[in-house]
Parts: C-alpha cells; structure tokens; sequence
C-alpha cells in the first residue's frame, strides 16, 4: 500500500511519537522511510547588510544544518539495523511547503507526523505545522497527537 513514507521532524521528542508507527508501517508494508528536517533560516535587516557582519548568521546556519543531517543519519541508522530502508531529506524555507515539496519530490505514499497538539490561541499564535500540511497535502496524512514532554 505504501511504498515510501515521509517523516517530517523538528528534534524533538513530541515529534518522535511518531516513529513507533512508522517502524510499524514501514515492516508491514516492506516501505522505506525518508526522515526530514526543515532548517529555518535565521533573518536579518538587509538595510544593515553593508554595516553589519553576517558571517556569524552564516556559520549558524551551516551548524543547524550540519546538527540536522547528524540527527537524520542517525534515525536512518536505527532504522536500518531494523531492516528498514531509509533515506534523509534537510531542508530551507517554510517548514509547511518544504514538507509538501519533499512529498512530491521523494514521491512518497504517505506522510507521517506528529502534532503538538496546541489549542486555542496557542495554536493561533504559534500556528500548526500539522495542520497547514493537512490542509494542503495531495496525498493521505497520518497524524498522531503528542503530549510528551520535551
């Protein structure tokens, strides 16, 4: 039924709450799991671009990057001494649209995620990854609340 699903992660534990039922899935359907994780970009005045130095920005990011394929590589290596086949994804931009855009360039049957489970003005605020793919993906969702504490 699947083939090939997409996990996307930000690193923390609440997200992990999903990668039980993706082992699961993953067996029974003989799929193989792309793990991802969306590095944000760190945003600065491009009016102060002359007068301000913009390596340290630079270097951030490269380090949240490199800290990303780390974290992936090593999901992928539990995975595979599973004898599940894995494969990792880091991407830049809006974490929305870059999960969307991984969906459609990995080809993947299924997407994976956990939802944070904010409500009411938090959710408002703070916005909701799981929703805004639920609310946009072409393709089916499986979303497990978490409630885990960091």
């Amino acid at each position: 039924m699947y083939k090939k699903i997409l996990v996307p992660l930000d690193g923390s534990k609440r997200a992990e709450v999903i990668l039980p039922h993706v082992e699961n899935l993953a067996l029974n359907y003989k799929a193989k799991v792309v793990f991802m994780r969306v590095v944000e970009s760190t945003y600065f005045a491009p009016d102060f671009a002359d007068s301000v130095d913009i390596s340290g920005y630079t270097d951030e990011y490269k380090r949240r990057d490199r800290e990303a394929e780390t974290y992936l590589n090593g999901l992928r290596g539990e995975f595979r001494e599973k004898g599940i086949e894995a494969g990792i994804v880091v991407a830049h931009g809006s974490v929305v649209q870059s999960i969307l855009d991984a969906a459609e360039q990995e080809d993947t049957g299924l997407i994976a995620i956990a939802s944070h489970g904010r409500t009411g003005l938090s959710r408002a605020f703070y916005g909701s990854v799981a929703a805004g793919v639920l609310n946009r993906a072409d393709r089916p969702l499986l979303i497990i609340r978490s409630r885990r504490a960091d």
